[in-house]
């Protein structure tokens, strides 16, 4: 992955970059120095409610397979014993069948013996083949239902603490898979505190961060665990000035489902933000982020604040209210121009902001 090697992470880490972008009002210059990354949006469609239009997100494992080396516990697995659910004796199973096998095609001997594997290997390669394997066979309902009767989903979510970047993001790899699933859900919420810590102290655009912003964008999709993330604002509106295209898209993601909560508004409309996200509203923005902003944006304008909370947000110069929501936000000077955007649905979401 290469997280570690990068020349931002030498020089900040998230949380203390995001402290000088917000403090400094997050200049377009810092904007340009440190989101030039030319990653690709993905293709938005528009949503009648505003809430994400993509809905829960299901990503294949990267990675591919690591091969099976002479001498390593893999490659030895044949002989390790596990008790079955469904029966009382002890049976053997070749790891190389596990990993040879469709992940639509495990059994639930299968899905054991990788969640036992994943408790005893020392060896990080090994523990990052079992991930892949464990999040591509999440990828089904019938896994994420099994994982979480094996006691699986807390046995993955340790990881998130694991030394080495590449098993934390197959770790996200596989809870974003599991996450699809409601009941899975209201397991993995409690780690909804250690993913925005991830995020925070993770290196800028890093896979790492990615990771954590799609297992939230499935947490996100119901109101139900919302909340958790609603002293993260700052963080979210903040990581769309500094970073590249696709973690813009993934955060965006993010908003949009909070944003969608009328319950969850207060808070992000008194949350600081960047003076400089009113210069995304730009031509030169990718257009499925600028498509995303407009939708944020347009779901912020359906709520109406009591006049003792418009006031008190009105005196709070740094705030959401006020960059993207006020009378005198740039927001309104911003807009016209894009009636021009070549994207027609760019139009038609302008035009529908305008009126």
């Amino acid at each position: 992955m290469g997280d570690d090697d990068s020349v931002i992470p030498r020089l900040f880490n998230t949380k203390a970059l995001l402290g000088i972008v917000v403090g400094a009002g997050a200049s377009y210059g810092i904007y340009k120095l440190v989101a030039g990354g030319k990653s690709a949006g993905n293709n938005v469609k528009k949503s009648k409610n505003g809430a994400s239009e993509s809905g829960p997100e299901s990503e294949p494992s990267s990675g591919g397979r690591v091969a099976l080396q002479p001498g390593t516990l893999l490659a030895k697995v044949s002989g390790l014993t596990l008790l079955h659910q469904s029966e009382s004796r002890a049976e053997n199973i070749p790891s190389r069948d596990i990993f040879s096998t469709s992940p639509g095609s495990l059994e639930p001997r299968h899905i054991q013996m990788l969640l036992s594997l994943l408790e005893t290997t020392p060896n990080p390669s090994d523990r990052i083949q079992v991930l892949v394997t464990l999040g591509n066979a999440a990828a089904f309902t019938v896994n994420q239902d099994l994982i979480r009767e094996l006691g699986g989903l807390h046995n993955i979510a340790s990881l998130l603490s694991d030394p080495v970047p590449d098993t934390r993001v197959q770790c996200l790899n596989a809870l974003n898979n599991l996450s699809m699933n409601v009941r899975n859900q209201e397991q993995l919420k409690v780690y909804v505190p250690q993913v925005l810590e991830l995020i925070e102290m993770s290196p800028v655009n890093s896979d790492l961060q990615l990771g954590c912003l799609r297992l939230l964008t499935n947490l996100s999709v119901t109101n139900n665990h919302q909340h958790l993330m609603k002293d993260s604002i700052t963080l979210f509106l903040s990581l769309l000035v500094v970073s590249n295209e696709t973690l813009q898209t993934q955060v965006l993601k993010v908003l949009v489902n909070l944003s969608a909560n009328p319950d969850m508004m207060e808070d992000i409309v008194q949350a600081q933000a960047p003076a400089s996200l009113v210069l995304l509203l730009d031509s030169c923005t990718n257009t499925p982020v600028l498509l995303r902003l407009l939708t944020f944006v347009g779901n912020l304008r359906t709520w109406t604040p009591s006049a003792q909370v418009a006031e008190a947000l009105r005196r709070s110069k740094d705030s959401l209210y006020c960059v993207l929501l006020a009378p005198s936000s740039q927001v309104h000077h911003r807009l016209p121009p894009l009636l021009s955007h070549p994207d027609g649905q760019v139009e038609t979401q302008v035009a529908r902001l305008l009126t």
